[in-house]
């Protein structure tokens, strides 16, 4: 068992999925000047090629060759296709020529097509078309080869590198060297074994990330398969975080695959503004919180009346919780046992239904009163954490909060949980609730949901609570 010192809530240290600070994604002007540079040199392989065609090819009367509009049209259109293809990506897909074929010609398509529904009789000539189509591929291609020379050469010089960072264990050190080596475009600004990411040297390795300006981070598979929740400390710190070759099915959350040279790797991308997507929840927290305790008022008062006249005791039961990084906070719910129950839980251990005996949880427990079986089977019970979540010390969607008898029974893996927000609800709720009578199951889905979380995920919970809820599925 590992011990842990519970601290009250007195200051603010942010949830793992939120951004020390505003931080723009590490590289992005590089990014978007190849993106700007790119767009440029096709826009202007397409003027000439546009050009070419008017001058060579069959003369028309229409208004597509005559006035500028339809020119921008045409622009547009093409540049927006190569676009969506991801044409205008770093490595591989800029230099992808079977790709750029096939969108110049794809557009060419459209605005015929276009072109017919706007005006049948006075599009171009058959020559024109051909001419432009042809000249097209031939610019955009050459511009294409030209960048990448260019690039190439500027690279070998020193210029335009991505400072990167690699983090590997010593066997496998040379081999990755090697691999980053090949593709010419990073200055490996350090290398550490995967040590460097434990939770002791963690905030020291991302000091150093920040302050030296790293824009990538190379890590071995082997370095962070079991710290999949490490890939928030990149994600929030605006570092794109490249997982080095792997045999291995497991794909974590936001991964893509990515080609160094010929070796595939995954990759997690880092956003354009670090931290924004909880940021987002945050406020989406703050406006529901708000809205609900306002419309619930009136449920709230019944609730409230049917408590008093069932038991004698307070309406609202306010226990110690271990919330974000495992400070104690008062969580709010509807009290629905008699007023002595944590006194009498202790007679009731051997009745005990979780098998590890982390947590507590009996189907007929004695000491819940008529209208708390009531309320608990709908979790109304639960209603009053809308004031936790207001305050910030809940969010809508996260792991639950135990209480300190339960985290005391912690191991070291399991305190991963409580470096997120805990929640009202969550993917261990939509799962199960009460029926998965294994903590260790339990934890498994707090970090699957930690692991995997999105703006989308958290939706999806929020929409299978209202269906668990009513179905009253796993509710005691």
């Amino acid at each position: 068992m590992t011990t842990k010192s519970f601290l009250p809530v007195v200051s603010f240290k942010p949830d793992l999925r939120s951004a020390k600070g505003t931080r723009i994604q590490r590289g992005l002007a590089i990014k978007l000047l190849r993106v700007i540079t790119l767009i440029s040199l096709d826009t202007t392989a397409l003027i000439i090629a546009w050009s070419i065609a008017i001058l060579y090819g069959t003369p028309v009367d229409s208004p597509w060759t005559q006035k500028a509009p339809f020119l921008i049209l045409t622009l547009a259109l093409e540049i927006g296709i190569i676009a969506t293809k991801g044409l205008y990506k770093a490595g591989i897909q800029r230099r992808n020529y079977p790709g750029i074929i096939k969108a110049v010609s794809l557009s060419q398509v459209l605005l015929l097509f276009i072109a017919f529904l706007y005006e049948p009789n006075h599009y171009v000539s058959r020559s024109t078309f051909l001419i432009f189509w042809l000249s097209s591929l031939i610019f955009i291609c050459i511009g294409r080869y030209l960048f990448d020379v260019a690039t190439k050469l500027l690279r070998t010089k020193g210029a335009i590198r991505h400072p990167i960072f690699l983090i590997t264990e010593r066997e496998d050190k040379e081999n990755h060297i090697k691999i980053i080596e090949k593709e010419n475009c990073y200055t490996i600004q350090g290398i550490a074994d995967s040590k460097c990411l434990d939770l002791c040297n963690r905030e020291s390795t991302f000091e150093y990330l920040r302050q030296q300006g790293i824009v990538e981070a190379f890590v071995s598979w082997s370095a962070i398969k079991n710290r999949l929740y490490v890939c928030w400390n990149f994600h929030t710190a605006g570092i794109t975080l490249r997982i080095l070759p792997t045999d291995s099915e497991i794909r974590p959350a936001k991964s893509i695959f990515w080609m160094i040279g010929e070796v595939p790797c995954m990759t997690i991308p880092a956003p354009i503004i670090a931290g924004s997507d909880f940021w987002i929840k945050r406020c989406f927290d703050l406006c529901c919180s708000v809205i609900l305790l306002l419309l619930l008022f009136p449920v709230y008062a019944l609730i409230a009346i049917l408590i008093k006249l069932d038991s004698p005791g307070p309406i609202f039961f306010r226990q110690e919780r271990i919330g974000l990084h495992s400070r104690k906070f008062k969580i709010w719910k509807f009290r629905t046992m008699v007023t002595n129950a944590e006194k009498l839980q202790a007679n009731l251990e051997a009745k005990n239904e979780i098998k590890d005996g982390v947590l507590f949880k009996m189907k007929d427990d004695p000491r819940v009163t008529r209208v708390g079986k009531f309320l608990r089977r709908y979790s109304l019970d639960e209603l009053p954490q809308l004031f936790n979540v207001f305050l910030g010390e809940m969010t809508l969607v996260g792991p639950r909060p135990l209480p300190i008898r339960d985290v005391e029974k912690f191991t070291t893996k399991h305190f991963i949980r409580q470096e997120v927000l805990p929640g009202i609800t969550g993917l261990w709720q939509v799962s199960g609730r009460s029926d998965i009578d294994n903590f260790e199951d339990a934890v498994k889905l707090d970090i699957t949901y930690i692991e995997n979380w999105s703006l989308l995920l958290d939706m999806k919970i929020l929409l299978q609570t209202v269906k668990v809820v009513l179905q009253k599925t796993g509710a005691y």
